[in-house]
């Protein structure tokens, strides 16, 4: 761990900003968005589009850094992110605020990339593992970080938005100051749907279903809090606990994934999330029950990404695990697009009202562990002792940090052959 903290903390460091302000813009427009005035299905608009323009940027991006370079497409993606974020108090319009989040989606997709690209340059074989919770690790305490950040501004004026443009900038210098040399950038070409689908089929659809649940999550989070008048603090402390439920149990269900059926374990995580979100459904007025059921909705949702990932490398070879990987995180991002819409959608007060948020995640969990039941009657299960190893990552990743689990998930695995063989 120390190791790569010496080669990568400046690295890391950068990342944890850059998550710092983004995390910090999602949630002062939620309640910047109450403040102006703008109805809960006009935010689900504002929050899908940084889902458009993340899923647009994770296509993209690789492109851009073949033609002009990694320090390039960081230095002019990070510009972009930082000027947006000072122009949404002084513009706020529902148009123009979905247009700055589809360029912020964009941008912040092309430089997780790019970071991602070094991360995995600065990791070798015999830590690659820890570079990967270090970087999760990182980008939790930033998001959490940034609830804490919320109160120190007027969200009605314009100086949280300026914290947030500040922190964006301030992360190029440990990045682009430290950062030698630029690596080499290739990526691997996704697997079609159609030939992805027939392998596994509950990866596929648990993918796209999650991303419902985290952009919901991510997205409309702070907007529920801001409609059912919870204060700064309390506003902050409900995000936050979604982030420190995904920290604390990533890494327990990572190693019950390692020791027991895997489809099982999915439909286990889907209904205790189901759970959660009908806590907070029926007991939401109870602050503590809304601590608890964001508790458990975020900690039981940002695992099941690295559990469908794993689930499904279990029906693969070594050789098609990345081009998979490219696949189940495009079906991802569409799911997510969907996501605070439809979630915008059910809160709307001719609707559901701001339950709508937990009726939302709470169907979307129902569904997942029914189709995992369902498909637990289609076809056998892998033996434990032949599943592929559990990588542990984050929603908000990139295609080429999905790409770097793969590669430490296969390392770990040709390694317990070698000493199956030996011993």
């Amino acid at each position: 761990m120390l190791q790569v903290l010496s080669s990568a903390w400046a690295l890391l460091l950068g990342i944890g900003l850059l998550m710092v302000g983004n995390g910090l813009q999602g949630t002062l427009l939620g309640v910047r968005g109450e403040i102006e005035g703008f109805s809960t299905f006009e935010m689900s608009m504002v929050m899908s589009a940084y889902f458009i323009g993340f899923l647009g940027g994770s296509r993209l991006a690789p492109e851009m850094i073949r033609r002009v370079g990694h320090v390039r497409v960081f230095a002019a993606l990070a510009s972009f992110i930082s000027a947006v974020m000072i122009l949404y108090p002084f513009l706020p319009n529902t148009w123009v605020w979905i247009a700055g989040r589809i360029i912020i989606g964009f941008c912040f997709s092309g430089v997780y990339v790019t970071a991602e690209s070094w991360l995995n340059n600065a990791a070798d074989n015999s830590n690659r593992g820890k570079a990967l919770s270090l970087y999760m690790i990182v980008q939790m305490i930033g998001i959490v970080t940034a609830q804490g950040l919320i109160q120190i501004g007027d969200p009605g004026g314009y100086e949280a938005f300026v914290i947030a443009s500040i922190l964006v900038s301030i992360s190029f210098g440990p990045i682009l100051l430290s950062i030698s040399p630029t690596p080499a950038f290739d990526t691997a070409k996704p697997m079609s749907l159609k030939e992805l689908m027939k392998i596994s089929p509950l990866g596929c659809v648990g993918m796209f279903v999650l991303g419902g649940i985290f952009s919901a999550q991510f997205g409309m989070s702070a907007v529920y809090g801001a409609t059912i008048g919870l204060s700064l603090t309390n506003l902050s402390l409900f995000i936050a606990t979604f982030y420190i439920g995904a920290v604390l149990l990533q890494y327990p269900l990572g190693w019950a994934s390692d020791r027991m059926d895997r489809r099982g374990l999915i439909l286990i995580v889907a209904a205790a999330g189901a759970v959660g979100a009908l806590v907070g459904f029926f007991f939401g007025q109870d602050f503590k029950m809304l601590l608890v059921a964001a508790f458990f909705i975020g900690g039981l949702s940002n695992p099941l990404y690295s559990l469908l990932i794993a689930y499904t490398n279990d029906y693969l070879e070594h050789d098609d695990m990345a081009a998979a990987s490219g696949g189940l995180v495009f079906i991802n991002g569409l799911g997510a697009i969907t996501g605070p819409m439809i979630t915008g959608w059910l809160m709307s007060d001719t609707v559901m009202g701001p339950q709508g948020f937990f009726a939302f995640i709470a169907t979307l969990m129902i569904a997942m562990a029914i189709y995992a039941a369902y498909r637990a009657t289609q076809r056998a299960s892998v033996p434990v002792e032949e599943t592929s190893s559990y990588a542990p990552m984050s929603p908000t990743a990139s295609p080429v940090a999905v790409e770097l689990a793969q590669e430490f998930a296969i390392e770990a695995d040709l390694e317990a052959q070698e000493e199956a063989e030996s011993s």
